[in-house]
């Protein structure tokens, strides 16, 4: 079988007319390459979670709207601004909490406006650049973020990590993860446990399975067990990732991360969100401001079982996020440093030292 490390999660094929992606809702069965050649694919590949992790998401939505792009037929300006408007909201549909896929589109939509005087075969060739250059950063911000992190963390920590942030929700490395493939590359030898993450599995089916093929001593647990690994002392840090983080360092990340918070805090464990500045909202004050998408019931349900494991026409309630309350992060790792509380004057910080570089 295919080493999944050797793949990209996101990509445009040779031709550069198809998003090529990892079909994430086939593993660990499957390693599946699909190719996305039409904004209903890429929705659709997006919403049904076949590519998901917020910078995943936001590298595949870039690609995407530049595949859209190159569907436009006119020579005119203003007809091109108005389809790729058109495409661009249509996109920004497929996933409401993850702040990675507005942030790409309103990027690459910069082009364009920042353009007006090319043609649009330039605009065309340089939305093809900026989609080529979020990939890109991403490897290299992910990378930074696992050299900030494995600071954290010493040779032969447990760690716990909660859902999948790791390669197969970026291009590279990952967020929460990438301190623990960056440990690897100098040596250190890791205990991680993985929460199962239901009702979609993330935890056992993505970053089990790529953790594993990485040669990192991976144990899977229920989400109801944190409790009893962290008691046992099993656990010395716990990394995860997010989709959106407020300003005040509220972070909203998969269902059931705010409890492994919690957890954690309880038992005085050191809670780590890992997560690039684009993640950041600074237009949502605190988490009460991130909207939670709510999910079919059927996730919970029928999902994974060859029976129906609840009765018919019960009641479902399947938010896919939950927001930790800034009080219970340790620190917030970024590709710029690590915030730490106060929250609201370190994340001020790490962007005035992202402006000040661009300087």
């Amino acid at each position: 079988m295919q080493n999944i490390m050797s793949l990209e999660t996101v990509s445009l094929n040779k031709d550069n007319d198809a998003v090529v992606i990892i079909d994430q809702t086939q593993l660990p069965y499957n390693i599946e390459l699909i190719e996305l050649r039409t904004q209903k694919e890429v929705w659709n590949a997006i919403y049904l979670l076949q590519v998901r992790g917020a910078p995943a998401i936001g590298v595949a939505a870039a690609f995407g709207i530049y595949i859209g792009a190159r569907e436009i037929d006119t020579d005119s300006y203003n007809d091109f601004y108005k389809e790729f408007k058109d495409k661009k909201e249509y996109l920004a549909t497929a996933r409401p909490t993850a702040v990675n896929l507005f942030w790409a589109l309103d990027r690459m939509e910069s082009v364009v406006t920042k353009n007006e005087d090319k043609t649009v075969s330039e605009i065309k060739d340089l939305l093809f650049a900026e989609a080529n250059e979020i990939k890109e950063e991403d490897i290299r911000v992910c990378k930074k973020i696992g050299e900030h992190g494995v600071t954290l963390v010493k040779d032969g920590y447990g760690i716990l990590t909660h859902c999948n942030a790791g390669q197969l929700a970026t291009v590279k490395y990952g967020t929460a993860l990438s301190p623990i493939y960056v440990g690897l590359e100098k040596g250190y030898k890791f205990k991680v446990f993985t929460d199962e993450t239901r009702p979609l599995l993330q935890g056992a089916r993505l970053s089990a399975f790529e953790l594993h093929s990485s040669g990192v001593d991976t144990t899977v647990i229920c989400d109801n067990m944190a409790s009893i690994v962290m008691k046992k002392g099993l656990i010395q840090a716990v990394f995860v990732g997010a989709d959106r983080i407020a300003a005040n360092g509220d972070a909203a990340n998969k269902i059931g991360t705010s409890g492994v918070a919690i957890i954690a805090k309880h038992y005085d464990i050191p809670f780590y969100v890992c997560a690039p500045l684009s993640t950041f909202d600074l237009n949502c004050k605190t988490g009460d401001d991130i909207k939670i998408e709510e999910r079919p019931a059927e996730e919970v349900t029928e999902m994974w079982y060859k029976k129906r494991m609840a009765p018919e026409g019960v009641n479902v309630f399947n938010p896919a996020f939950d927001v930790t309350d800034n009080k219970n992060i340790a620190g917030i790792v970024t590709e710029y440093g690590i915030a730490r509380a106060p929250f609201n004057e370190s994340i001020k910080q790490l962007f005035a030292k992202r402006d000040e570089k661009r300087i």
